[in-house]
């Protein structure tokens, strides 16, 4: 439902609760996080709810990004990790309230969107910036990078579904990338993906369903708000759980 493939869930409760490694919760949470992106992307597929021209921007820097983030979490400490994860969650939380903000505005001004979403300059380059972010995250942090990738498709005001539909696909390929290069500088833990695995592809499936049912138009801005402060509410629990 959140256009994610769980990461971003997976690695504060690897680390948090049951008390995995960080280096090996980020592996171990690509590896998860794999077979539930396949599921939940193809189920938006088959819904039309993927903008394939916005995904190729962000896939491309995404790829190259994916590999330099794993170099960076197997060079770095597990308390660092832990603190540049939450720090990032909060900035991108912030950027979502902020975006949302903004285009509560422009509607309150009742004032047209076709114009900005016809210049393919400003898609491009925020396409590109966010894809970055996103496959350095990913292959960082083990979360798939779906808070860049949302937070760059929201700023480029495509319909909700479709932003998560596409963040999907994005997530789905940076992870392949993450998870071959990760290979080199992380060790998986099998059990835990299995455990993560079943539960969550189920979850899936169902996830998909239910975003398809729902209605997010009247309350798309509310769950742009909820969304960013449940990011905010992580990111402070990751800072706060290296003391």
């Amino acid at each position: 439902m959140l256009g994610g493939g769980g990461g971003f869930f997976f690695v504060p409760l690897l680390t948090l609760w049951i008390g995995v490694p960080a280096q090996t919760a980020v592996i171990t949470s690509l590896v998860a996080t794999l077979p539930i992106c396949m599921v939940g992307a193809l189920g938006h597929y088959r819904q039309n709810h993927i903008n394939f021209r916005v995904a190729v921007v962000f896939i491309i820097t995404g790829i190259i990004g994916a590999f330099a983030g794993a170099k960076i979490s197997g060079s770095v400490s597990e308390v660092l990790l832990k603190t540049a994860f939450g720090i990032y969650s909060i900035l991108i939380a912030l950027n979502i309230v902020l975006s949302t903000w903004r285009k509560v505005q422009v509607e309150k001004r009742n004032t047209a969107e076709k114009k900005f979403k016809s210049n393919k300059t400003v898609r491009f380059f925020k396409g590109s910036f966010f894809g970055l972010a996103a496959g350095t995250i990913t292959g960082a942090f083990g979360t798939s990078g779906t808070a860049p990738a949302l937070a760059g498709l929201f700023s480029i005001k495509i319909p909700f579904k479709m932003v998560i539909g596409t963040s999907l696909l994005v997530v789905l390929v940076n992870s392949l990338f993450a998870v071959g290069a990760h290979f080199m500088v992380g060790r998986i833990d099998l059990t835990l993906v299995s455990f993560l695995t079943v539960g969550s592809a189920a979850g899936a499936v169902v996830g998909t369903k239910l975003l398809s049912a729902v209605q997010t138009g009247k309350y798309e801005n509310r769950a742009r708000y909820w969304y960013a402060a449940l990011m905010i509410g992580i990111g402070v629990l990751m800072i706060t759980g290296n003391k």
